[in-house]
C-alpha cells in the first residue's frame, strides 16, 4: 500500500509514520523538512509546502497514492487546496479532525460518532466542523473518498497534557502552587500516541472507513486532578494545588482560557466501540501512569527541553493573588 502523510511528524503522526512503515506500508511524508524529530527509516520524504501547491504539484510529480492523509488541515481552505491537489490522485482521503469539535459542553456521555458536532467556545473546533462539513459534501456530491478521524487529547513522551508544559512541573518541583480549573472533578482522557497509531494505521486503506468519521482514544478515564496527581508523583513531589474557575482563567490568559472553555473544562468519555470494530486489534494499553513517567524520563534527560515560561508564571502568580484577595 503506498500512502501520503501530509506533515507525518508531529506528536500524533511520527507515531503513525512508524507503525506504517513496520507494518510494510510503504510511505512517503510531504513536508518541508524542518522537524526535529527523527523520520523512521525507510520513509521517503518528498519537499514541498502544501500551503504553497505549485510546490506540491512539483513534489509530487506523477505519483498517485492508495491513500492520503491531511495532519495540518485546520479550515476550509485547506481543505479547498487539498481537493484540487488530489481529486483523482487517491482511494481514500484521510481527514484530521479533532474530538474537540463534538458538542461542548455534551448533552450525554459517552460522546459517539453520531453525537452533534458543536463548539461556540472554541474557534479552532468550528473551523474543524467547517473543514468536516466542506469534505462530507464532496463525499456526497462527487465520491470523494473521505474518512474523517478525531483525536482527542493524545500525547507523546515530551508533551506534558497541561497548560504550560514543563513550567508546571518546575513550579511543582519548586512547591509554588500550581493552578486546577474548576474543583479538578472534570472527567478526562489522555491517548498515548503509540495507541492512538494502532487503531488508525487499521483505518489506512480500508474500505469500511471510507465514508465514516471515527475517533480514537483510551478508555481509561481519569479526573484532573488525578492527572495532577500522577505527573507530581512521577516528578518525586506533592502537588500544591489551587483550584480557580475556568471563567476566571479565561479573563487573564485568552488562549488558556479558550483551551478550558472549548475542550478541557467539561468532562468527556468516548465510546470506542466504532474503531473497535472496524479496526479489531486496536486496544490502548498504555496507562497514562506509565505515559507520564517516559515523559518526566524524557525531560530529566533532555534539560534543554524543561524550558520555563516566565509570562505564563507571572500570569499564574497574578490569577493566583487576585483569587485569594475575592
Amino acid at each position: 500500500m503506498k500512502v501520503l502523510f501530509i506533515g507525518g511528524t508531529g506528536i500524533i503522526s511520527s507515531a503513525c509514520s512508524q507503525l506504517a512503515v513496520e507494518r510494510g506500508i510503504e510511505l512517503y511524508l510531504l513536508n518541508r523538512g524542518l522537524s526535529k524529530r527523527t523520520i523512521s527509516n525507510g520513509v521517503q520524504i518528498l519537499k514541498g509546502d502544501i500551503r504553497d501547491r505549485d510546490s506540491v504539484k512539483l513534489a509530487l510529480g506523477s505519483r498517485n497514492f492508495d491513500v492520503v492523509v491531511d495532519w495540518i488541515a485546520f479550515t476550509p481552505e485547506h481543505i479547498e487546496n487539498d481537493l484540487e491537489l488530489f481529486r483523482g490522485r487517491m482511494q481514500q482521503y484521510i481527514f484530521i479532525s479533532s474530538a474537540s469539535a463534538y458538542q461542548t459542553p455534551p448533552v450525554s456521555l459517552p460522546v459517539t460518532e453520531s453525537t452533534p458536532l458543536s463548539n461556540p467556545f472554541w474557534e479552532y473546533s468550528r473551523n474543524k466542523i467547517a473543514c468536516e462539513e466542506r469534505l462530507i459534501r464532496a463525499y456526497r456530491d462527487e465520491g470523494f473518498p473521505i474518512t474523517i478521524v478525531r483525536p482527542s487529547h493524545t500525547y507523546d513522551r515530551t508533551s506534558l497534557p497541561m497548560h504550560g508544559g514543563f513550567t508546571i512541573v518546575d513550579r511543582m518541583r519548586k512547591g509554588q502552587k500550581v493552578i486546577v480549573h474548576g474543583d479538578g472533578s472534570s472527567l478526562w482522557v489522555l491517548t498515548h500516541h503509540r495507541d492512538f497509531a494502532k487503531g488508525f494505521v487499521g483505518l489506512l486503506g480500508n474500505s469500511h472507513a471510507v465514508g465514516e468519521a471515527f475517533h480514537i482514544t483510551s478508555d481509561e478515564v481519569l479526573t484532573w486532578n488525578q492527572i495532577f496527581e500522577i505527573v507530581a508523583q512521577v516528578a518525586g513531589v506533592k502537588a500544591n494545588v489551587i483550584h480557580i474557575p475556568s471563567e476566571i482563567i479565561a479573563r487573564y490568559d485568552t488562549e488558556w482560557g479558550d483551551s478550558l472553555l472549548g475542550d478541557k473544562t467539561h468532562s468527556m468519555i468516548f465510546d470506542n466501540s466504532k474503531i473497535k470494530r472496524i479496526v479489531p486489534n486496536f486496544a490502548a494499553t498504555i496507562p497514562f501512569a506509565r505515559g507520564a513517567e517516559e515523559i518526566i524520563n524524557w525531560y530529566n534527560a533532555n534539560p534543554d527541553q524543561q524550558i520555563i515560561d516566565t509570562a505564563l508564571n507571572d500570569v499564574i502568580d497574578k490569577i493566583i493573588r487576585d483569587f485569594a484577595v475575592h
